[in-house]
C-alpha cells in the first residue's frame, strides 16, 4: 500500500501543488490552468513527465470533468443534483466510491474490491487529504479523483 499525501496551499495563483509519499518525498505535481478555458490540472511526475489530466467540461449544467491517464481517457466524473449532500456519478475503469464524498472520507472500488481510501485532514492551512493506494495499478486515478471532488467543492464554497 502506497500512502500519499496532498496539499493545496490556501490563496495560491499558480495553482501548483506537490503530492508527496509517506516519506515526505516529492512523488507529483499537480498544475493548474490560471484563467484558462477549459479549466485543466496537470499531473506530472518528479521527472516533470506528464502521467494525467483532469479537464472540466465547459458547458454542463453540473460540474462534469474528464479524466485522462497516459493520454488515454479513463473516466468521467458528473456532479449530481442533491439537496443535503454532493453525489457523484463516474463512468469507466468499473470505479465506484462508497462514503462520505462532500467531507471527503471515502473508499474508492473497482469491480467491488477497494483499491483506495481518501481522508481529509483536518486542521491544516489548505487543504490536505491523506490518500492510501492499495492497487498502485490506480494510483494516477486516485489523484485525479481528488483532485476533481476538491474542485467542485472549492467552486461551491
Amino acid at each position: 500500500m502506497n500512502r500519499l499525501y496532498m496539499k493545496q496551499k490556501v490563496f495560491s495563483l499558480s495553482e501548483r501543488f506537490t503530492i508527496k509519499d509517506q516519506n515526505e518525498t516529492d512523488k507529483y505535481f499537480v498544475e493548474g490552468s490560471f484563467f484558462k478555458i477549459p479549466k485543466t490540472f496537470t499531473i506530472k511526475d518528479v521527472n516533470e513527465n506528464k502521467v494525467a489530466r483532469v479537464t472540466k467540461k465547459i458547458f454542463s449544467f453540473l460540474p462534469k470533468f474528464f479524466v485522462e491517464v497516459d493520454g488515454k481517457e479513463e473516466l468521467m466524473i458528473q456532479k449530481q443534483f442533491a439537496f443535503f449532500k454532493a453525489r457523484y456519478r463516474i463512468e469507466g475503469k468499473n470505479i465506484s466510491v462508497r462514503g462520505d464524498w462532500w467531507d471527503k472520507h471515502f473508499d474508492v472500488l473497482s469491480r467491488d474490491q477497494v483499491i483506495g481510501h481518501v481522508n481529509e485532514k483536518w486542521f491544516t492551512w489548505g487543504d490536505t487529504y491523506e490518500i492510501d493506494v492499495e492497487d498502485e495499478s490506480f494510483e494516477q486515478i486516485m489523484i485525479a479523483l481528488v483532485v476533481a471532488i476538491d474542485f467542485v467543492k472549492q467552486e461551491a464554497s
